[in-house]
């Protein structure tokens, strides 16, 4: 089966005896068939319920619109569910915010460009010139505002026009804090990636800070942004071990390594509809 045929269901709820006979039971009268399936709860009883299920109806797009609303009045409504169904062959759409930094702007195009990242890129947008040869090397537009304290209203209204199609954000190492008008507009669709060293080390060079305070352990943080400063429900992180013979230069490149790796992860686990936020955390199913 292709692309056209595969959907995934995503589930929260109370937990309560007969949700996973209920959800399967449901498919496979629908005539699907189930390729993947998992599930957590917070307690073993009485707790919040998540799954996530992929699977496959022969006749999926002729089906859809029955198949939704008889998921939820014979299964949603009885488990007070909250649910999405998303389709593969939809991709999702996103967008690339960037300032000088390239590194890891340049891991998600280049796994984007080998099929590793299931999405659509439209766009690529920074606050600066550097990095237009490299995107369009890619046959991605690049977009340029200039962000400043008096134009940052107008910056972020310009960008909206840009990504109005867009499913997602990901701020690549953007180096500009975003409006609380505009995390809201954007609520659980803004992926950042920066130091895990946080709430430590603040403020600018802080592979140098943690050099002079000899750390052994540094990592990277992806989150969704809102309106509290990097503060947003996290998604993934990573950690490398140091010791007293690395440099500033040699922590600075290890970070930046982390960094690539722990933001493709978060973006991909994204648009595979692997994540289900959950207060101020997320359930991943990796």
């Amino acid at each position: 089966m292709s692309s056209e045929h595969t959907a995934r269901l995503l589930i929260h709820c109370q937990d309560q005896a007969g949700i996973v006979q209920a959800v399967s039971g449901f498919l496979f009268h629908s005539g699907a068939n189930i390729t993947s399936l998992d599930q957590y709860t917070t307690e073993a009883v009485g707790g919040d319920y998540f799954m996530r299920v992929e699977f496959v109806l022969p006749q999926l797009p002729q089906q859809l619109d029955s198949l939704t609303d008889n998921f939820t009045r014979n299964v949603a409504e009885r488990y007070q569910m909250n649910w999405r169904l998303s389709l593969v062959q939809e991709r999702k759409k996103i967008a690339l915010l960037v300032s000088k930094h390239d590194h890891a702007l340049m891991e998600l195009l280049w796994r984007h460009a080998r099929g590793q990242l299931p999405c659509d890129i439209a766009c690529v947008i920074s606050n600066h010139e550097d990095l237009r040869h490299a995107v369009e090397h890619f046959d991605i537009p690049f977009h340029v505002v200039k962000v400043q304290a008096d134009t940052k209203a107008a910056a972020e209204a310009q960008i909206n026009e840009w990504v109005a199609d867009c499913d997602v954000l990901v701020l690549a190492r953007y180096m500009q804090i975003l409006s609380a008008e505009f995390t809201e507009q954007w609520a659980m669709k803004i992926i950042n990636i920066h130091h895990s060293f946080l709430p430590a080390f603040v403020g600018a060079d802080p592979y140098r800070q943690a050099y002079e305070k000899g750390v052994k352990l540094i990592g990277a943080t992806a989150h969704y942004v809102t309106a509290d400063l990097d503060q947003g429900p996290i998604i993934e992180q990573d950690v490398k071990r140091v010791d007293h013979r690395y440099t500033v230069t040699e922590l600075r490149q290890l970070g930046a390594e982390v960094e690539r790796q722990v933001l493709a992860r978060a973006v991909l686990w994204h648009v595979e509809d692997r994540i289900i936020v959950f207060g101020n955390k997320t359930v991943v199913f990796e």
